[in-house]
């Protein structure tokens, strides 16, 4: 179904503090959703017929269309306009939207069994698998649960580590500037231990949380919470788990190359902190969740690793201001053979951090009415990072305006990954050589001077992966029961150890609550779209470049200019999410099948490279 806005995995806190009315709001879904359950019931008493089923679906997406619509405007201004008024209204505009969209779910499943055509079975499939979360019929329980999630989600906002006193207190903003620059592991180890404390409240919520998601979700159909959540990818649930697993192991030999490199540098960093052969404390690795590493990168970086020039010192030299780099990003995509953005993207946009009014600055692209309305919500500098973000925040958007003449229930990726790999596939393709194209480099360097690049790269794309596999497979073994209460914390870290070679820094007990430590946890979004986006990424970049006629090596390919790319890319964008996911990816990639192979292409420099560095030293853990 319709989703706002579109944003990336490194979003690490709640936009704002959770104000009082907005808990107070959230906690009151339950009645709402009730109200509106109760006005739909009408005639569910009686057998359901095929058209009976069109006739809701079709007034069911008109309907969620204008709530949504109504929350993406409040949103907009909350984030544009940070009030505790505007907050308020946004909060209130969420949840109406939530709630109709539970109560719909629930009136949906009068018409299972019945034989319908294919666009009526998939709307309603959609519907029902828009929810991360369904709440149970009973009214207590339902509240209960409404409650659970936001007291989990306003305590990690609200987090802080105090090591002396309130004075000294550092939210997660702070303590991940920490981790990106102090190379003092007792500070590290400090900080470490200091935040992931902030997570043992939630445990006992978290357990009856488990419970009544569960229970939600079998009322819907499904044995459990994590079997709704893999069933939203257009295959059983279970070959989903199988298909994670069979892309895992075609990247794992380049992340055991890249971990076992890591290690041996930050061993000579940090002595014997870090084992010759064992697995990396969790604490140095320039993140609070290990989940990147291209914080260490100095530390890492080979003797060639200057790239023989510097982004941002290029854009200001050409004295670039906000609108030329937005326009930058444009240009690549009307190169391609898309139409320029609409006026209204240039005036209702927020580019720049204003001075008289808060604001959140996390880059963001927006599609307000889901037709034409589509914004960039960014505090932008002149930086060779900010280029990249505009970049794939612009991918986004032009997803959103090519799916947009589907019907409502259509307008959103094939699958969640989608949305996220669109825009990080046309990042692929800010290479040395689009840049001289722009005009902003003189020529290329030579190919050696990529390794750099390429590790800097893969540290942070590589060392996510196993990192966005444990987060859902730890809680999918929750929902089923094969990972229990008292052993939360345990398999935790046997899975991390397991998928990404890295062990706690300090003792950890089952009274901690590591998981939870992460905001995604703790406010129940899922998280596997992530690992599909960094594989479909590489395999969408790989598919463009062959279709632009690349011959090189396809971390030099860049698909700016070519019409025949960019019809490839169009044909699967204006799909939405009309079809399943595997016809989407045809339409680009010419398979119906995920393929990671296609970083291992991209990285082929690099994994050589390793290859010599790791000569005569341990691999694995």
């Amino acid at each position: 179904m319709l989703t706002r806005p579109a944003s990336a995995r490194k979003t690490r806190t709640l936009p704002q503090a959770l104000s009082a009315n907005v808990e107070n709001m959230k906690s009151s879904l339950a009645g709402l959703v009730l109200v509106v359950f109760v006005n739909l019931a009408t005639g569910a008493d009686r057998p359901a017929t095929p058209e009976e089923a069109r006739q809701f679906i079709q007034d069911a997406e008109q309907k969620l269309l204008v709530l949504n619509i109504d929350a993406a405007t409040a949103d907009w201004i909350k984030s544009t306009y940070i009030t505790d008024d505007t907050e308020g209204l946004a909060a209130k505009l969420d949840e109406r939207s939530i709630a109709a969209t539970v109560a719909y779910v629930k009136q949906a499943t009068r018409f299972d069994g019945l034989v319908l055509d294919a666009a009526t079975a998939r709307k309603l499939k959609l519907l029902k698998l828009s929810l991360t979360i369904a709440t149970p019929s009973d009214p207590k329980e339902s509240e209960e649960l409404t409650r659970i999630v936001s007291s989990m989600e306003g305590t990690y906002g609200k987090g802080k580590w105090c090591p002396s006193g309130p004075e000294s207190c550092q939210d997660i903003e702070e303590l991940t500037k920490v981790f990106a620059e102090s190379r003092d592991p007792r500070q590290l180890l400090a900080a470490w231990t200091g935040w992931h404390a902030v997570a043992r409240p939630m445990r006992n919520d978290f357990v009856r949380y488990v419970e009544l998601a569960n229970k939600g979700a079998r009322q819907l159909g499904f044995q459990d919470n994590g079997a709704m959540w893999r069933s939203k990818y257009d295959m059983d649930a279970e070959a989903f788990s199988r298909e994670l697993d069979r892309l895992w192991e075609q990247v794992r030999p380049l992340y055991l190359s890249l971990h076992a490199y890591a290690r041996s540098r930050l061993r000579e960093k940090y002595g014997d902190a870090v084992p010759a052969a064992g697995p990396i404390p969790a604490h140095l690795l320039g993140n609070i969740w290990a989940q990147e590493w291209d914080n260490v990168y100095p530390l890492l970086a080979p003797a060639n690793a200057d790239p023989g020039y510097d982004l941002t010192a290029l854009l200001r030299k050409r004295n670039t201001d906000w609108k030329a780099m937005v326009k930058y990003g444009e240009n690549f995509f009307v190169s391609l053979g898309f139409d320029p953005l609409p006026q209204t993207f240039w005036e209702r946009s927020l580019f720049l951090k204003p001075r008289d009014r808060d604001v959140v600055c996390h880059a963001s692209a927006w599609d307000i009415d889901f037709l034409s309305d589509v914004r960039l919500k960014m505090c932008i500098q002149i930086t060779g990072e900010d280029f990249l973000t505009i970049h794939h925040e612009l991918g986004h958007n032009f997803y959103q305006r090519a799916y947009s003449k589907q019907p409502p229930s259509f307008r959103d990726s094939a699958n969640d990954g989608f949305h996220e790999a669109v825009g990080d596939t046309i990042a692929l393709s800010i290479t040395p050589d689009y840049l001289v194209k722009l005009g902003l480099l003189d020529r290329a360097p030579d190919e050696s001077k990529d390794i750099g690049l390429l590790l800097h790269r893969a540290l942070d794309k590589i060392a996510f992966l196993p990192f966005a596999l444990v987060i859902d497979q730890w809680r999918w073994k929750v929902f089923s029961g094969e990972i229990p209460p008292e052993r939360y914390n345990e398999a935790w870290w046997q899975l991390r150890l397991k998928y990404q070679g890295i062990a706690p820094p300090a003792g950890r007990t089952e009274t901690d609550f590591d998981p939870g430590a992460k905001y995604h946890v703790a406010a129940n979004v899922p998280y596997m779209r992530y690992f599909l986006a960094d594989i479909l990424q590489f395999q969408f970049h790989r598919a463009l470049s062959q279709a632009a006629g690349c011959k090189g090596p396809l971390n030099r390919c860049s698909v700016f200019g070519n019409k025949e790319a960019g019809a490839r890319l169009n044909a699967m964008l204006e799909m939405g999410q009309s079809r399943p996911w595997q016809e989407a990816l045809a339409r680009i990639a010419g398979t119906r099948e995920m393929d990671a192979t296609a970083i291992r292409d991209y990285f082929a420099p690099l994994q050589k490279w390793l290859d010599q560095q790791n000569r005569g030293k341990p691999m694995g853990w």
